[in-house]
């Protein structure tokens, strides 16, 4: 059988935040369920740690990646902004390109993996 790899893209602002994809995947079940809450609860976290998640990649970039509209009679919510949808599809672009140009390189490594047992 052979073995599955994949490449995993984190971007590394240094002092100013990060992006990878545990809160690219985030935004997308942000945008999806219109909850940072539900969308919290789908990636099986805590609300605390999606908040904190949000909250970290609006302050690492100049413009928020997220919005909320605090409950009421009709509920609150999330929504991704212009620059959040953005982002996504930056990052999975990113994602795609890199997966692309290091497709042969990965397959000779795992082609040179130990074998189980």
């Amino acid at each position: 059988m052979r073995s599955m790899n994949r490449l995993t893209l984190r971007l590394d602002f240094g002092d100013q935040g990060a992006v990878g994809p545990g809160k690219i995947r985030l935004l997308e079940a942000i945008a999806e369920h219109r909850s940072i809450s539900a969308a919290g609860r789908a990636m099986g976290m805590s609300y605390r740690r999606a908040w904190q998640l949000v909250d970290a990649l609006n302050q690492t970039f100049a413009l928020p990646s997220v919005t909320t509209q605090v409950g009421g009679g009709g509920g609150g919510g999330a929504a991704l902004t212009e620059f959040g949808q953005e982002l996504v599809s930056a990052y999975r672009e990113m994602e795609r390109a890199a997966a692309d140009a290091t497709a042969e390189t990965r397959a000779s490594l795992a082609r040179r993996l130990r074998t189980p047992g």
